[in-house]
């Protein structure tokens, strides 16, 4: 019996060094390094990447056909290239005054169409996103030109200038 007691007291200790290692690591899992945050969301893109400057034109009759690809080009949710609608929903008349680097300096009102006025709005934006159109220092001021917006009843436009 003295043996049996001997073998109790010998396991006592050894369950007691399994209750420590236990809160040893029970400890251990608690004090883990804090995981990383997460990483941020990437930027949105936009839709399509911006469009070439217009580059070096000769004339303004040039000038605006570049500029106005080059609006459809920056627009492609809002634009269509078929055939226009008869009779149209609406047709603002946006007259775009630019730096000498091209650059927009003002865009101006020159026909504000009678229904769907909402589509003056979206010509301003689709030219403001377009901008900067390309180096117009070598051509005669005053630096400007004029574009109609050919709207359809889904308000998508064709410049006009790209309709001739």
């Amino acid at each position: 019996m003295h043996c049996i007691e001997a073998m109790g007291r010998q396991r006592r200790p050894s369950i007691w060094i399994a209750g420590m290692v236990v809160a040893l690591l029970a400890g251990c899992a608690s004090q883990r390094a804090p995981s990383p945050a997460p990483s941020p969301a990437p930027a949105t893109r936009p839709a399509a990447p911006a469009p070439a400057p217009t580059g070096t034109a000769r004339s303004w009759d040039e000038y605006r056909v570049a500029a106005a690809k080059r609006i459809v080009a920056a627009n492609p949710h809002i634009t269509h290239d078929g055939v226009v609608q008869q009779p149209s929903l609406a047709i603002p008349v946006l007259e775009v005054e630019l730096n000498a680097d091209g650059s927009v300096r003002n865009v101006s009102v020159m026909r504000e169409p009678s229904q769907a006025k909402d589509t003056t709005r979206i010509a301003i934006d689709a030219v403001r996103r377009a901008a900067p159109f390309g180096d117009v220092s070598r051509l005669p001021k005053p630096w400007r030109f004029s574009e109609a917006f050919l709207f359809n009843d889904d308000r998508r436009f064709k410049p006009r200038t790209l309709d001739q």
